[in-house]
């Protein structure tokens, strides 16, 4: 067993757990700062491999409309009224009102921001009226990466690779420690007061999702076991993307029109709206999907995802064709805002009978970059081919309960980023997700260097008996009274083998907790999970750290389906129906403006209701 004593233990390496290391040290040079990645630092998590058109990193800077002291408010009501108004006002308001110093420090840090008379240049994303959002082109994540490791390099910050956290220690409701496991299966024993979580989201939950390897949803299961808090975990952002690349299929994709057929080579999106609905309207709809890639209720564009995800579950395949026009298609009879938005996204003009000739020949006129990165990766549209698409799992909404300091109700746990919720609700602004890494991870940084300091006094060294004899061979969560599979030594269900398991959870999370809801569904998901958690988990060659992850991914799994149960309404992402059968969902209840909190009280996972920070609590 190796062991390590810092100040302070953050977990992670993308956005937010760098943001938070170097905050720490940058706060108290004297502060000892370890920060354990999974992987290679700066190759592994979202930020450093996500791209898309343009992505963005959302601010209200001083000259971003309507410009003004008071121009943060319009942001933050932004993330608020998006969210659905379940989430808490006073987390967006920080997000709002440190988002120019956010913008700043990545500035100063050398990310490439695209200027114009040396202000940033930004654009309007979705849920926005004002533009806000800045960006350097399709790498602006990565390129957020680049520079935080470079920084966090310069600051000397220890780095423990290719390891990863397994559980926290946990004495009279405070962090006492860590466990965890590296490479070569060897046991890592963390002395620290304070830990920040930075894991990002838990996408590999669902079968298909584009998050890179290694997103298993850890800082939920190691805040749970700990005694801390989930919410909103229901919001969980699904869009169609291609099965073979992993690319969002949204913006110019959509707006070229292409078909959506079956492996029959069957057109079927007509059948999933309303008798009489004419093409015209169908094909309007599948243009407007390229600006609300996500699927939200609050969209018309959500019944494209509806009717893909009902063909995938009568086991047949599905697949955008670029090669002929939809039926029905008329150029000229599309919306007039739309054939504007269309004009206004021309790269390579060519003249109008020619675009009436197929998708692939609008899809040349307005993104041919688009058709190049497709061929380059395996999909050849001039040949014919067609990309085959799913709903695909791309971003946590909820996560890790935390307030206004990225505080838990665990003493000396903190989280932020993609693993923290209560700052989003069902929905956020585009752009959000990179600036919510930044400004909640320099505050938790900081304010978890302000507790340690504040507890090292007094600290109690590790003990033995705090381990619980943690043996290399078996998974015992110390301290926490964790149930089912994370007890392999006690459990009465039959064997499983770890990657067994995660098929059946994949399996069961893209049936029933995918873009079609309903009571039955997620019940019978919550039944099987329940006795996948019984079973008695095999580790068989896996290592170590991926036979942590499924086991995360379980719990993931169940608190997200408990979370679900609690919704019977559609808000968001979340997708709630009746029946299956019905062709769209039931409407959002103003009476579900709260959310549910998911908690371990003994052994047993519970849900409870909570009222959001409304903005009347801020004194507006």
């Amino acid at each position: 067993m190796k062991r390590f004593k810092c100040d302070v233990l953050v977990v992670g390496g993308g956005g937010a757990a760098l943001r938070a290391a170097i905050a720490a040290r940058e706060f108290d040079s004297e502060c000892s700062v370890i920060l354990v990645t999974k992987g290679k630092l700066g190759t592994t998590g979202t930020t450093a491999n996500s791209c898309s058109d343009r992505m963005a990193f959302h601010a209200t800077l001083p000259h971003t409309e309507p410009v003004g002291e008071d121009a943060w408010k319009y942001h933050a009501d932004d993330i608020y009224r998006l969210g659905g108004r379940v989430s808490d006002y006073d987390l967006a308001v920080i997000l709002a009102k440190r988002s120019c110093e956010a913008f700043e420090y990545l500035d100063s840090l050398g990310v490439p921001f695209v200027k114009k008379d040396g202000k940033a240049h930004q654009f309007v994303t979705d849920g926005s009226k004002y533009a806000r959002a800045c960006y350097t082109g399709p790498k602006t994540a990565i390129h957020i990466e680049e520079a935080l490791v470079r920084r966090a390099r310069e600051l000397d910050i220890e780095v423990i690779e290719n390891s990863m956290i397994v559980n926290l220690l946990v004495e009279d409701g405070k962090i006492a420690g860590a466990i965890g496991v590296d490479e070569n299966d060897e046991i890592l024993l963390f002395d620290t007061p304070a830990v920040v979580l930075g894991t990002g989201g838990g996408g590999e939950v669902f079968e298909h999702n584009v998050y890179p390897p290694g997103a298993t949803g850890d800082g939920y299961a190691l805040a749970l076991r700990a005694g801390a808090s989930l919410v909103n975990m229901e919001f969980i952002q699904i869009g169609l993307s291609s099965v073979k690349t992993k690319l969002a299929c949204s913006g110019s994709l959509m707006r070229a029109v292409p078909r959506f057929v079956n492996d029959h080579g069957e057109e079927f999106l007509i059948k999933y709206f309303s008798e009489g609905t004419p093409w015209m309207e169908v094909h309007n709809v599948v243009f407007e999907k390229g600006a609300s890639w996500p699927v939200s209720c609050e969209h018309a564009s959500s019944q494209i995802d509806i009717a893909v995800f009902k063909e995938i579950m009568k086991g047949r395949r599905v697949y955008l064709d670029f090669s002929t026009n939809p039926q029905g298609f008329q150029f000229d009879q599309l919306k007039t805002e739309n054939r504007q938005r269309y004009v206004q996204e021309v790269n390579n003009p060519i003249p109008d009978d020619q675009r009436e000739i197929s998708p692939l020949a609008r899809l040349k006129e307005i993104n041919p970059a688009s058709i190049q990165w497709l061929k380059d990766n395996g999909i050849d549209l001039e040949k014919g081919e067609m990309i085959e698409i799913v709903p695909a799992a791309q971003h946590f909404q909820g996560g890790v309960k935390i307030r206004e300091k990225g505080n838990t109700e665990v003493r000396g746990l903190f989280a932020a980023g993609e693993c923290a919720g209560g700052q989003h609700g069902a929905n956020r602004p585009g752009g959000n997700a990179l600036l919510d890494c930044q400004v909640f991870g320099k505050i938790a940084g900081e304010e978890a260097v302000r507790y340690a300091k504040s507890v090292l006094p007094n600290k109690k060294a590790i003990t033995y008996e705090m381990c619980n004899g943690l043996q290399k061979e078996e998974l015992i969560f110390a301290c926490n009274g964790v149930i089912g599979a994370a007890k392999t030594g006690n459990a009465v269900g039959k064997r499983i083998y770890a990657c067994e398991l995660k098929r059946e959870i994949q399996k069961l999370m893209s049936r029933y907790v995918s873009i079609v809801r309903t009571y039955e569904g997620l019940s019978k998901a919550w039944q099987q999970l329940e006795e996948l958690e019984r079973c008695q988990v095999q580790r068989g060659d896996l290592s170590l750290m991926e036979y942590y992850e499924i086991l995360n991914l379980l719990l993931v799994a169940k608190a997200t389906v408990l979370a679900c149960m609690q919704r019977r309404e559609s808000r968001g992402p979340h997708l709630f129906f009746k029946s299956e059968d019905d062709l769209g969902p039931v409407p959002g209840n103003p009476d579900y403006e709260k959310y549910f909190v998911i908690i371990y009280k003994g052994n047993e996972l519970v849900a409870e209701a909570q009222t959001p920070v409304r903005p009347d609590d801020n004194g507006r």
